[in-house]
């Protein structure tokens, strides 16, 4: 790149910053939330341009917002306390821990053994045990701090490492593969993620009742079209120079052989994983809070010498993820606190009033899936746009259950569409396997595709088993 289009790219956000900042406030708007935005956009350009990189983007933007007294500070500072952000953070460290005791290892040749014979075989593997276990999840978080440490393992086993420029885009397929599909296995069952019950309520109160059943019989036709085209997709517009691997099976089990029995440590994380496992699994039943279960177990594994001191300091790149996902996440939310996301819903969803009531349909359907661009979180995008697009779309002629399925399948399967488009994207972004630019792009394209999917085999199956 030359020193000229550098300097362009790293212009560009600072011009886009102060153009919206000393541009007008629209009507409806007030100056903090319009200058919160002027901010948290030029954020996201710069990596989008490759300007510079999100932790320096999000550390500029949340002193600058401090400083011009946008927002306070305890405002901007409280995406550290998130619970999610927590989680996100102890389950890295717990993934690491589960690779340096030797679990990983064993973990990654018992699936090499079994499906070792290609990529493919792997990435399938990955994303339905993933759809398989969804259902007794109501995290998708929680439900990525099991998959991760999987990939994580695999990856590594086939000599895939993020610091290599070409050996890094095998472990880079799978762990979006890995991410991508927590999307759309959230879509498929309605206790996949705690943002679903949510979204069933609003609609209830709009005259639609919905059950574990019926989001079942509505999302399953396009939800597995989505779930077997995504290894493929993923294969195809990022491909990962690994072909077919018939030997691998059989190596791997001889490797296996080898290990021996399990060693104290991977006694000990195994005992921890399962336990975390089993509160997040249970976690909604029994009262449990997911990130108290995930200190627990960080806390055991502490206590067992599996994790030291020194093995938290050499993590780095966690501490880096937890800066900028904290900021990212505490600007977001103040961007609804303030208002101006259901400003910007409620007047593009307004404008669209007068199209006839199939491309209102698509048009809302587009639009609600785009806009979470500038959402950190699932669940406040839904709280703050789902009845507004719900409510345009139906008295605009739009089938209620149409309009429902729809948006709330789109309420998961978007999450795709950034690295910080749901909590649950952070652990496999922080991995190192992928690059922001990459994981913007694979995150575009990928749910575009989830997007006609479910807008072209969707709409016909819901519409057939609900009328």
């Amino acid at each position: 790149m030359t020193a000229r289009r550098l300097l362009l790219r790293r212009v560009a956000p600072f011009a886009i910053a102060f153009g919206l900042w000393f541009t007008p406030v629209p009507d409806g708007l007030t100056a903090p939330a319009w200058h919160l935005f002027a901010i948290f956009i030029s954020s996201i350009a710069c990596v989008l341009l490759g300007a510079f990189p999100i932790l320096t983007a999000t550390m500029v933007a949340v002193g600058t917002v401090v400083l011009t007294g946008t927002v306070t500070p305890a405002q901007a500072f409280s995406g550290f306390a998130n619970s999610s952000v927590l989680l996100v953070v102890i389950a890295f460290i717990v993934a690491q821990a589960i690779v340096k005791s030797g679990l990983g290892r064993r973990i990654s040749l018992l699936m090499v053994s079994q499906f070792g014979g290609s990529a493919l075989g792997l990435a399938y593997s990955i994303v339905l045990t993933d759809a398989a276990i969804a259902p007794a999840f109501p995290s998708n978080t929680a439900r990525g701090g099991v998959l991760f440490p999987i990939v994580l393992s695999v990856s590594k086993g086939a000599g895939s490492e993020p610091d290599s420029p070409e050996g890094r885009r095998f472990g880079g397929y799978l762990m979006f593969c890995g991410m991508a599909s927590l999307a759309v296995s959230s879509a498929l069952w309605m206790t996949a993620t705690s943002c679903n019950p949510i979204g069933v309520q609003i609609v209830q109160k709009a005259g639609l009742e919905i059950g574990f059943g019926s989001w079942l019989v509505a999302s399953s036709v396009p939800s597995l079209f989505a779930i077997v085209m995504l290894p493929l997709l993923v294969a195809k517009i990022f491909p990962h120079g690994v072909g077919a691997t018939p030997g691998a099976p059989t190596a791997a089990l001889k490797q296996l052989s080898r290990m021996g029995a399990m060693s104290r440590d991977e006694l000990i994380t195994a005992g921890t994983f399962v336990l975390m496992v089993t509160g997040w699994a249970l976690g909604t039943k029994l009262n449990l809070n997911g990130t108290s279960v995930a200190f627990l177990g960080f806390g055991l594994l502490l206590l067992t010498g599996v994790i030291t001191l020194d093995d938290i300091a050499k993590q780095g790149d966690t501490l880096a993820t937890f800066l900028w996902l904290a900021v990212l996440f505490a600007l977001s939310a103040q961007l609804n606190e303030l208002g101006f996301m259901s400003y910007v819903g409620e007047r593009l969803a307004n404008r669209l009033e007068d199209l006839a009531w199939p491309a209102l349909y698509l048009a809302l359907i587009a639009i609600y899936v785009g806009i979470h661009y500038l959402f950190v979180s699932q669940t406040s995008q839904l709280l703050a746009l789902l009845g507004v697009f719900l409510d345009v779309g139906t008295r605009g002629g739009v089938p209620l259950p149409l309009m429902a399925y729809g948006l709330l399948f789109a309420s998961s399967y978007f999450s795709a569409i950034t690295p910080q488009g749901g909590s649950q994207n952070i652990i496999f972004s922080a991995s190192g396997y992928l690059t922001q630019r990459e994981l913007y792009r694979l995150g575009l394209l990928t749910t575009l595709a989830f997007l006609a999917v479910y807008l072209l085999i969707g709409t016909p199956w819901v519409l057939f088993v609900t009328s």
